[in-house]
């Protein structure tokens, strides 16, 4: 059958558990002595039974293993402790200069508004004036870019429109032909004046017909 997993959790059966602490404890100290002899190298093992027991397992001695271990862990915390020391300095040397400079910074700064140049000679004077047209020329550059790129949005913008207002004017031009041909003027329109004269004349020649109409033939009797 295969063998399953086992739990990495404490054994409550006290049988079970003593049973497992030998096997476990033998194949431990044969791993520790496999390892000083296969790879030269210096092992020390040391196990408390629960109930106090002690084994243990050297390739040498154990006490001479113990002492150069504490003396490897105090060489280590005494080396942690000298690094941290330098980072530590490091450190404060990076705010000290960080400081400075920023000091420095905000000395430029008040300079270049003008403030604290009593104390400035000519050489730092110029320097400062040259910095500052320098700065002019490319705050003028800058502003000239961007109206040049508001003018180019508001010509394209301009164009648009333009297009729209034609495709308008065109929509609107058709609509009034369709209207003229169906006989239909459009409100505000004015009539030609060549067809008004016309109308006039036609207006005229119906009067004069009806005039003409009214006396001929023989004049009507009158009674006494």
């Amino acid at each position: 059958m295969v063998r399953g997993k086992t739990q990495m959790k404490r054994i409550e059966n006290e049988t079970s558990r003593q049973v497992t602490f030998s096997k476990r404890r033998n194949g431990l100290l044969k791993k520790a002595f496999e390892l000083s002899v296969l790879c030269d190298a210096e092992v020390a093992l040391i196990i408390f039974s629960t109930r106090g027991k002690l084994y243990e397992f050297s390739s040498s001695s154990v006490n001479k293993i113990v002492e150069r271990y504490q003396r490897k862990v105090k060489d280590l915390h005494s080396l942690n402790t000298k690094q941290i020391q330098e980072n530590t300095q490091v450190k404060e040397g990076d705010d000290i200069n960080i400081t400075k400079k920023l000091e420095q910074l905000e000395v430029s700064k008040r300079k270049l508004l003008g403030d604290g140049l009593d104390s400035c000679p000519i050489e730092e004077l110029q320097q400062i004036e040259n910095q500052l047209e320098r700065s002019l020329t490319k705050v003028r550059a800058r502003k000239n870019q961007l109206f040049r790129e508001q003018i180019e949005k508001l010509k394209e913008q301009e164009k648009c429109l333009l297009e729209e207002n034609r495709k308008l004017k065109e929509k609107w031009l058709e609509q009034q032909r369709s209207l003229s041909k169906q006989g239909v003027l459009l409100v505000g329109e004015r009539r030609p004046a060549v067809e008004e004269e016309e109308e006039e004349e036609e207006e005229e020649e119906e009067v004069v017909e009806t005039e003409l109409e009214l006396f001929i033939g023989l004049p009507e009797r009158r009674m006494p």
